[in-house]
């Protein structure tokens, strides 16, 4: 088995007078942790939650890295609020002929979760398997 390649990342502070120009942006990606690879071609919606009401902000399908090809927010769309997450993890595995109980029992991972606009990027990962889901507020 190959050796993990460490990912080092690291932030640049702009400085105070152009620090109102940083734009940030919200990302996800999906992994599928009961075969070990991305989650490729799950259909992804983004909603605004504004009191009861879910509001319509994009709709995305990751790509064969598991990850969406544009941030979900971004620029003027990034903006402080509740919003929730929908992933279509039945579908996904359906499509791969991973024999599920009817209905499955994850048909469709939701997951709801705050924004605060002054941080400048949010990314929510999303590890699932045909039985469980994981998720964590990632970097």
């Amino acid at each position: 088995m190959a050796p993990c390649r460490a990912l080092h990342w690291c932030t640049v502070s702009p400085s105070p007078d152009v620090r109102s120009e940083v734009l940030g942006k919200l990302t996800t990606h999906v992994l599928d942790a009961a075969h070990g690879c991305p989650g490729n071609a799950i259909r992804i919606e983004l909603y605004r939650v504004e009191g009861q009401q879910l509001l319509h902000v994009v709709s995305a399908v990751t790509n064969s890295d598991g990850r969406c090809d544009a941030p979900l927010l971004q620029g003027d769309t990034y903006q402080s609020g509740v919003y929730q997450l929908h992933f279509q993890a039945g579908d996904y595995y359906r499509a791969r002929d991973v024999v599920l109980n009817e209905p499955a029992f994850l048909d469709e991972v939701v997951l709801r979760f705050g924004i605060d606009a002054g941080q400048e990027h949010f990314h929510v990962p999303l590890l699932i398997s045909p039985y469980s889901y994981s998720t964590y507020r990632g970097s």
